[in-house]
């Protein structure tokens, strides 16, 4: 048996596990060198015997032998870690896996064991259980703060960081419970010093050790910060103390050491200067003074009495009334604290004059902690507190001539900022009259061929010559037409043309247009797609998109009249707060369509102004001069922006940025198939909603030819009142702005309450985006934008009605 052959020499070259077989009853019937190694018994002396010997008595006494043998049966191996017994009774810790032994029937033979001896990973595994046990212990019991943060960057810069852990201490000193929370979320106004430093441990690894002030908790905290972990999880440790008080202390003792010092710095001065005018000693417990001849005569005093003692009422009588509350504040403080003292005040000399003094010692105190004696000089400071003065009202004049430089800065700058307004405001004029001026030279040449087709349909008519009637129709319908597209170019250059954004593959809508595009810009000029692999769908109009697209390329090939080559180029922009902020859009991701000309490019002066509404460099009747100003206000409508770099001799390039769809892009659903208007069923109702009795007798003539029975109301208010009451309506067909205090939107959703499942077909000259939802509308609504042609009306009405 070559089978058993095999797992015989398997077993035998096993020596650092054990391997033993056995029959189905657990006796022994192979042992391997690995066992007798592991075990200390000997293959004969084992052989014949029950396995259960390696099982410690407290195991076998619970049967976990058999046990053992019965999930392994019924599992197909049973898995275990345990204490074992070896020959010389001493205990190991293994690990051990028990399989059974099948012959080629399937008929149970017995078992094979694998033990392996892992004492030692046991031991170490409890040593690191104790350790962390301990360290967990003593995190939780002593009074140093310990957490460990997660820090968030943006880029490289951190931004924030949360507590994943904290012990007692930490929530103590902090006063909150920080755990899984954002620091900005209990303190916005932390100072970034927190953020650069705890970021900056953990972007480098390099440890900080540091004393700061939080103004958030108003605590000083001396800081040890240390990265651990996986650098990127990007958390560090954090130990800290609360030393407030310690720095509390340090800033008294520091200024108790600054007034000492300069009070030090002082009589030395005033010696050298001869400036000391008087010493005296007070005796704090029997509130005696003892002065000297000079100190008697600054405060008005008989000199005998200086030598004998003189008590702190009689001396303080000679001080300026308007001085003594402060004089005694100040020798309560100097008591009461101990150490150093300095104040100055006026006293009357014996010329009956008040003279600036200051006042300098030190309270003493004795062994039992009480204040014993004060002891001091004082220094005549009339001559500099005359110089403060006459300082002080420099300054004084100072500070009035700065108010004044002020004010008239103020006043020169509120004149420049007038004549800036007005300049804005000359500007803003000259564009509008540059936009009201195309517009009325467009629609008069536009109006001028629809009114005069009309006089010689009228006249025709009346001469009774009907052959040319269908060629005037033709022309006024045409002008028609072009008044309605300039209509929706200014539309989308003021952002309020409607608009049907869905998921886009703009790679796939490029691919379509390509055919497009070289019949329209001609042999002379080589055509480049360059399109991103990996290309994020984007959500935005398909339809306006083409005509964009369109635009740009017409534009390049009027740029380049001796031939050239035009790309168009896609690609994935993430755009962080600086490149958002260049490109004026907020930051996130956007699909990027480049169109690349190597044409004669523009002056920084013309690129300026190009998407100004009827700018143009083309020659007089070769352009409108609304095609960019129309991409522009398309790009923003969709949430975008349109960028232009150009330079002369050296080209144009003009790219869209379109927002990021977050999904799969919409299919191709094909174009639709014109059809034939269906006419009304029996019965078929359509209420119509418009202010302008023109529209409504126009949709009214084709709603009747069709077959339907229509309904006419001129405002909100009444329209509402037919939808509330009961009569049939299949369809609202309504203008979006109506007269009388309630829209289209808003009457069609209060009649929706009593008639969920009513269609609405909204008619509107632009595109109300809030009251149409930002072209989100509800089921079994859509919007048709006037003019529009009366086939593509009845076919919508039909849809609608039909739930299509």
């Amino acid at each position: 048996m070559p089978g058993r052959h095999r797992l015989q020499n398997v077993i035998e070259s096993a020596i650092d596990f054990a391997v033993i077989v056995t029959d189905p009853e657990g006796a022994v019937t192979e042992w391997n060198a690995g066992a007798e190694t592991i075990f200390g018994w000997p293959r004969e002396a084992v052989v014949g015997g029950s396995s259960a010997r390696i099982f410690t008595a407290e195991d076998r006494a619970a049967g976990c032998v058999e046990r053992e043998m019965r999930a392994a049966l019924a599992e197909g191996q049973a898995s275990d870690e345990r204490w074992h017994l070896r020959r010389d009774g001493s205990r190991f810790w293994a690990s051990g896996a028990l399989m059974p032994l099948r012959d080629e029937d399937g008929v149970h033979q017995g078992y094979v064991k694998i033990v392996r001896d892992r004492t030692q990973q046991h031991e170490a595994g409890e040593r690191l259980r104790a350790t962390q046990d301990r360290f967990s212990t003593l995190l939780e019991t002593i009074e140093t703060a310990f957490a460990i943060v997660e820090v968030r960057f943006e880029g490289e810069r951190p931004i924030d960081y949360r507590f994943i852990e904290a012990n007692p201490a930490f929530e103590r000193q902090a006063g909150v419970n920080l755990r899984g929370k954002w620091v900005t979320e209990f303190a916005p106004d932390l100072e970034r010093f927190w953020f650069e430093t705890y970021g900056r441990v953990a972007w480098t690894g390099e440890p900080a050790t540091f004393e700061s002030y939080a103004e958030a908790f108003a605590r000083w905290f001396d800081v040890r910060a240390v990265r651990v972990g996986d650098p990127a999880e990007r958390q560090i440790a954090i130990f800290f103390n609360d030393v407030t008080e310690r720095k509390r202390a340090e800033e008294r003792l520091r200024v108790s050491e600054t007034l000492a010092r300069e009070n030090a710095e002082r009589v030395q001065l005033a010696l050298e200067a001869g400036a000391i005018i008087g010493t005296w000693h007070w005796d704090l417990p029997t509130d005696r003074f003892t002065v000297d001849e000079a100190f008697a005569r600054s405060f008005g005093l008989d000199p005998a009495l200086g030598r004998t003692g003189i008590p702190l009422a009689q001396i303080v009588a000679t001080v300026h009334p308007d001085d003594q509350v402060g004089l005694a504040a100040a020798i309560d403080a100097a008591i009461r604290k101990g150490g150093a003292y300095a104040h100055q005040y006026r006293v009357r000399r014996t010329d009956g004059r008040y003279y600036w003094i200051e006042a300098n010692g030190r309270v003493e105190w004795a062994e039992d902690g009480t204040p014993s004696s004060f002891p001091g000089v004082l220094i005549d400071v009339e001559e500099r507190r005359a110089v403060q003065a006459e300082r002080d009202r420099a300054a004084a004049a100072l500070r009035a001539l700065n108010e004044t430089l002020e004010q008239r800065v103020a006043e020169r700058t509120a004149e420049l900022m007038q004549t800036e307004a007005a300049l804005r405001q000359s500007q803003k004029m000259e564009a509008v009259g540059q936009l009201t001026g195309g517009l009325a030279h467009d629609f008069n040449n536009l109006l001028a061929g629809i009114s005069g087709a009309l006089e010689l349909m009228q006249s025709r008519i009346g001469q009774g010559r009907f052959d040319d009637l269908e060629r005037y129709m033709g022309v006024a319908q045409g002008a028609a037409r072009r008044a309605a597209a300039l209509t929706h170019r200014l539309l989308a250059f003021s952002r309020r043309q409607t608009l049907t954004p869905k998921p886009t593959d703009v790679n796939g809508l490029i691919g379509g247009m390509e055919e497009l595009i070289r019949r329209t810009i001609g042999p002379e000029i080589a055509l480049e797609r360059v399109g991103a692999a990996d290309l994020w769908p984007a959500l935005i109009d398909p339809g306006q998109l083409e005509n964009a697209l369109l635009n740009l390329c017409i534009n390049a090939r009027d740029a380049m009249p001796n031939g050239g080559r035009i790309t168009i180029e896609t690609a994935n922009s993430r755009l962080d707060r600086a490149a958002a902020t260049a490109h004026d859009i907020p930051e996130g991701e956007y699909l990027a369509v480049c169109v690349t000309d190597t044409g004669t490019g523009m002056p920084p002066e013309v690129v300026a102004r190009v998407f100004e509404p009827f700018f143009t460099t083309k020659p007089m009747g070769q352009g409108t001069g609304l095609g960019l100003s129309m991409i522009h206000g398309f790009a923003r409508q969709s949430g975008g922006q349109v960028r232009i770099r150009s330079e002369p001799g050296r080209g144009t390039a003009v790219c869209l940025y379109m927002p990021r769809h977050h999904g799969e892009a919409d299919g191709d659903d094909g174009a639709p198939v014109p059809a034939e208007a269906a006419r009304a069923e029996q019965g078929e109702t359509v209420l119509i909603v418009d202010d302008e009795p023109s529209v409504r007798m126009l949709v009214t003539e084709v709603l009747e030819d069709l077959g339907y029975t229509a309904i006419e109301a001129a405002d909100g208010v009444a329209g509402l009142a037919v939808l509330q009451s009961d009569m049939r309506i299949d369809l609202l067909v309504t203008d979006v702005g109506l007269p009388g205090g309630m829209n289209g939107r808003q009457m069609a959703d209060a009649a929706r309450v009593g008639r969920p499942d009513l269609k609405v077909l909204f008619i509107t000259g632009y595109a109300e985006t809030a009251i149409l939802g930002h072209g989100h509308l509800d089921p079994g609504m859509e919007v048709l934008t006037k003019p529009f042609p009366m086939d593509a009306l009845a076919t919508r009405l039909k849809a609608l009605i039909a739930g299509r």
